[in-house]
Formats: structure tokens, C-alpha cells, sequence
């Protein structure tokens, strides 16, 4: 008598990151995606395309962003793991429509594979109205973006609130070595809340709505600030129950902590590694959420530094959160700037270890 065993861990393949990310959103459950065509997004929505029917999802190539989030939040409503995306530019077209997602209590993942990082801002504080935050992950390599856009789902599903996934160029379009593993978060709570078609005409029909969940009767309006304040303590939970994550290293005596996000972050590590290497007290952090960002964990590893030297690929916008976390115990100092191909997608000149030692190395000597 055979008895059925469990499948091993997927054997390693050579996979470009959007293949990877795609793939990655299927093993998390997604069965709706929907975009419009920008590089370096592109590729995600064409591995979508090839790939979701196979398991019973759809992909659906939108007219623009803006039909792509509305189809997005459609197919949200009716609890079906869903996602969509872009760059930053097309989520400027969105940002509507993921605020209103957020305050009608929506689960959705969002990818932004920006052209280089002047995203931040957007993506941390939201160019939408009203009062909302996303959670906001920003992987390093490719078997990162694997484990994080796993995580974006099962965040977004136990939040119901949309989840950020920061990618950019380099993720997007790099080939590396990864194992696509289904990640296990246990079982995921039943959508109670879904438009499924179910409650119609039973008197008792669900609402999903940015203006609030609960009926009204015939001549009585909307209480928006009951719903507001209930978004808000919504909001609150959110924050206390998501662990802000970070990569430390080398911390407890460095003279410099060098602080970078996402793929150029491998850039700074690998220069951090060459001075440490060499005697030089300098160590490194890596925000991974960007929202909660790790605000404790960089406090505690910058406690006992000189000075801390923040690189990113724009003009200084994360460097506003390193600050707020130092709080003026030692200086904070930008070693980044925006540095673009001529086309604008963010293959940066300055993404170059010799550049970055040579950056870290003026705050070290100063």
C-alpha cells in the first residue's frame, strides 16, 4: 500500500525576477490580476498572463491603470486574492481609487517596479485623500521578492488593507537563481465580509463601500465620521500588528551605520563588507517594511554611531524616517542622488561599489 508524502522544497531555476514574482503570487493564492503595460512592469503582467489561467485565475491587460485598479477592486470584493500594479507613474493614475480601496476595508496587493526610488514618498505617505496607510515591503534580491510578495498576501488578507510591494529595474529584470516555495502561514480566516452573491435579497445583503459597511435606512445618512474614526482604529491594530522588519549588520561599535532600502542596498552592503573588512567601524541596516518602518530597530543600531549615512537612488526622501528614528543623537548625512540611464528606468551609474566606498569613506573621514 503507497501513502502519499508531501512535496520537497521546488528545485532552484534560473528565473528573471517579474517570472519569479509572478509565480510567487500564484503560490500565495492570487487569482486575479490586472495591469496595463509599463516598464519595468511589463513583464509581471506578461507572466500573469501565460501563467494564471492554468490554475483557474484571470489577467486581465486593462485599457490604463485606471481600469486595472478598478477591475482589481472588483474582483477584491468578492474575496478573490487579488493584485495589481505598475510604476510609479502609473500608480499615480490609481492613488484614487487605493485610498477608497483602503477605507472600504479591501484586501489588495499592489506591485510598484519603480524606475529608480523617487517613489517613497508615494508610497509610504499615499498621494490619495483621506486618512489610510499601506503596508509597504521592499525586497533586495529576487528570493526575497519570493518570500515578501507571499507575505504582502497573507498580510493583505488578515488586514484587509492594501499591501505594497517596492520593487524597481533591477528586481524586475534580473535573472537569478530561486526556489518558488509555496510559504505556509496557516489557514487563511474565511472573507465573511465578501460580496459573493450569497446575502442578495435575504434583507441581511453586505456592503462594501468607502463610505462604511453598515446599511442605513430610508432617510438617514451615512455617519462618515463613526466609519472614519473605525478606519482609523483599524489602522492602529494594523500598525501594532504588523513586525517592522530589518537587516543589521556589523552595528554595535560602528562609528557610521549606513542605511539604504531595496536593490541598491546590495550595493551599499557589499561596500559596507569591503571597509569592515579592511578595519573601518561602519556597519549597515536595511529597511525591509518602509511602512511600519522599523523606526526601533534603527534607533537601537544607530544608538552608539557618529554619525549615519542614508543612500537612495532620488533626491533624500527616506532620510526624513532615518531621521525621525535618530532623533538628533548623531548626524544624518545623504550619500545618495538620483542617478538614471538616459531613458529614466533607474539603471544608476552610481549603483557601483567603488562609488559607495568611496561615499561612506568621506563620512568616516569627516
Amino acid at each position: 500500500m503507497s501513502t502519499a508524502t508531501a512535496p520537497g522544497p521546488a528545485a532552484p531555476r534560473l528565473l528573471e525576477g517579474s517570472e519569479a514574482i509572478a509565480e510567487a503570487m500564484i503560490a500565495a493564492g492570487c487569482r486575479f490580476f490586472a495591469g496595463y503595460p509599463m516598464t519595468p512592469f511589463t513583464e509581471v503582467l506578461e507572466a500573469m498572463a501565460a501563467k494564471l489561467p492554468a490554475v483557474g485565475g484571470v489577467c486581465m491587460n486593462a485599457e490604463s491603470e485606471l481600469e486595472a485598479v478598478g477591475m482589481a477592486w472588483g474582483a477584491a470584493a468578492t474575496g478573490t486574492l487579488a493584485a495589481t500594479g505598475s510604476t510609479g507613474q502609473g500608480l499615480s493614475l490609481m492613488q484614487e481609487s487605493l485610498a477608497e480601496i483602503t477605507l472600504a476595508r479591501l484586501p489588495l496587493v499592489v506591485l510598484n517596479m519603480a524606475r529608480a526610488q523617487g517613489d517613497y514618498f508615494q508610497a509610504t505617505r499615499g498621494g490619495g485623500h483621506g486618512d489610510y496607510r499601506h503596508v509597504v515591503l521592499a525586497p533586495i534580491d529576487i528570493p526575497e521578492a519570493v518570500q515578501l510578495v507571499q507575505l504582502a498576501f497573507h498580510l493583505t488578507w488578515t488586514w484587509r488593507n492594501p499591501v505594497l510591494v517596492f520593487g524597481d529595474y533591477y528586481l524586475a529584470h534580473t535573472t537569478q537563481s530561486v526556489s518558488v516555495d509555496a510559504v505556509d502561514f496557516g489557514e487563511r480566516h474565511i472573507a465573511d465580509w465578501a460580496l459573493d452573491g450569497t446575502t442578495g435579497g435575504s434583507g441581511r445583503a453586505r456592503l462594501i463601500s468607502p463610505l462604511g459597511d453598515a446599511k442605513r435606512a430610508d432617510r438617514v445618512g451615512y455617519n462618515l465620521a463613526e466609519h472614519y474614526r473605525d478606519c482609523a482604529a483599524h489602522t492602529d491594530a494594523m500598525v501594532a500588528g504588523v513586525e517592522p522588519l530589518a537587516e543589521v549588520r556589523d552595528t554595535d561599535d560602528a562609528d557610521v551605520v549606513v542605511v539604504a532600502f531595496g536593490t541598491p542596498a546590495r550595493y551599499v552592503r557589499a561596500a559596507v563588507k569591503q571597509l569592515r573588512a579592511e578595519g573601518a567601524k561602519v556597519g549597515y541596516l536595511r529597511p525591509i517594511t518602509l511602512f511600519p518602518f522599523p523606526t526601533e530597530i534603527v534607533a537601537r543600531a544607530t544608538a552608539n554611531a557618529k554619525a549615519v549615512a542614508v543612500y537612495e537612488n532620488n533626491q533624500g526622501q527616506m532620510i526624513d524616517d532615518v531621521r525621525l528614528a535618530v532623533l538628533g543623537r548623531a548626524p544624518v548625512k545623504f550619500i545618495g542622488g538620483l542617478s538614471l540611464d538616459s531613458a529614466g528606468f533607474g539603471i544608476a551609474p552610481d549603483l557601483d561599489v567603488a562609488v559607495l566606498r568611496q561615499r561612506i569613506e568621506e563620512v568616516l573621514g569627516a
